[in-house]
């Protein structure tokens, strides 16, 4: 296959998507009803009428308490293929079963400096 029929068949694709998904929006705004009502143009809040701006300043605990998770989660994404594969290594395959040992050790030390860092600065206490 050359590159221009390459990125042919990805702009084909694209433009495929494109209009299937004008089709939907399409059918979905002639097939849905429509019955505005003052009611239902109100803003819902879990039934309790808003009092002062919708603006307000967040924590930045909370944000830094999200990137947390998101590193240890995607530790976790890490862990399960190094699980499955360290059976498979021994000594005659390339990586070999101690360096792939080691190298999770660093891995998991190093994330858990980072813990510990967190938790020193005072990150995980939650008031």
């Amino acid at each position: 296959m050359s590159f221009e029929q390459e990125y042919g068949t990805v702009a084909i694709f694209l433009i495929v998507g494109a209009a299937l998904y004008a089709v939907i929006m399409l059918v979905n705004r002639v097939m849905r009803p429509s019955v505005p009502s003052p009611l239902k143009l109100t803003t819902y809040e879990c039934g309790v009428e808003a009092v002062g701006s919708g603006w307000s300043q967040m924590n930045i605990r909370y944000y830094v308490f999200a990137f947390l998770f998101v590193i240890f989660d995607v530790e976790a994404i890490f862990l399960f293929p190094w699980a499955v594969i360290i059976g498979e290594l021994d000594a005659t395959t390339t990586p070999s079963s101690l360096f792939a040992l080691i190298a999770m050790f660093l891995f998991i030390a190093t994330l858990l400096e980072g813990l510990a860092y967190a938790w020193k600065k005072g990150v995980l206490t939650w008031d």
